[in-house]
């Protein structure tokens, strides 16, 4: 059975992961709303580093919202490389096993290709010493990552820099959100098979129901049991990738319960 976990919106992974009996678990390093320096939940890299290591945990750390690194605004594109890279350090210091970050977007009437020519130009530059895992999107104009139609033009831009038999340090890797790529109109029905046929591979999903319609651009996600997707297709999401799962929904609890007695 693939790992499965919870994250962590308490700012106390140990202590979430114990409540809700998760094998994985994803927290921010940090305000995910913020700009500033990546914070440690008790204040030392070292000792979550071991505790983790000892609760026998696999950890991901969430990267802050606002980074866009496609941007073509500087002061939002050049404080998103910044930011990026002291959070993959970061991460890499509590022996995390990837960063999630969100594909960004473009504004103000820009060309899509400018954005994906931003992100080629980042992933130049920052130094990765753990994988960095891009999520799909649910919404948003322009954005580099709803549906895969765009990921399809993120991956001919960046791929070159994944792997496609397993996660390595420094690797661009991908992380599924169901609830998002629902959101942007894709059907889950073989929506694994569809991903992987763009990016190679998939390191880690994100298991949430939406509390919206299909296609509906919003980013809501509920639990497994009571949104508008099917809850079997989100097993056969889970089964077909064969990656750990995280639930990123209000009871996470109830999600793993739910996960480990259907799969």
């Amino acid at each position: 059975m693939v790992p499965i976990g919870a994250h962590d919106r308490e700012g106390d992974p140990l202590t979430v992961a114990h409540a809700t009996d998760a094998e994985v678990i994803q927290f921010f390093l940090g305000d995910p709303q913020g700009w500033g320096a990546p914070t440690f939940p008790g204040g030392d890299a070292a000792k979550l580093r071991a505790a983790l290591s000892e609760a026998g945990l696999i950890a991901y750390i969430h990267a802050p919202y606002g980074i866009n690194v496609a941007s073509a605004n500087n002061r939002i594109r050049i404080p998103s490389r910044k930011l990026l890279s002291q959070q993959l350090a970061a991460a890499a210091a509590i022996g995390a096993k990837g960063l999630i970050v969100h594909g960004g977007n473009v504004t103000g009437g820009i060309d899509e290709a400018e954005g994906y020519a931003n992100w080629r130009k980042a992933i130049e530059r920052i130094e990765r010493p753990i994988p960095l895992l891009i999520e799909n999107t649910a919404g948003g104009d322009h954005a580099m990552a709803r549906g895969l139609g765009a990921l399809q033009r993120l991956w001919d831009t960046i791929g070159e820099f994944s792997e496609a038999d397993g996660v390595g340090a420094g690797v661009i890797g991908f992380c599924l959100d169901t609830c998002h790529a629902y959101a942007s109109g894709e059907d889950l029905d073989g929506i694994v098979d569809r991903v992987g046929a763009i990016t190679g591979r998939i390191d880690l999903v994100h298991c949430n129901n939406s509390r919206d319609e299909f296609g509906s651009g919003r980013d809501r996600h509920a639990p497994i049991e009571t949104g508008t997707i099917d809850p079997a297709q989100l097993l056969d999401v889970v089964r077909a990738a064969g990656v750990p799962a995280v639930s990123e929904t209000p009871d996470p609890a109830a999600d793993i319960s739910w996960l480990r007695a259907n799969l």
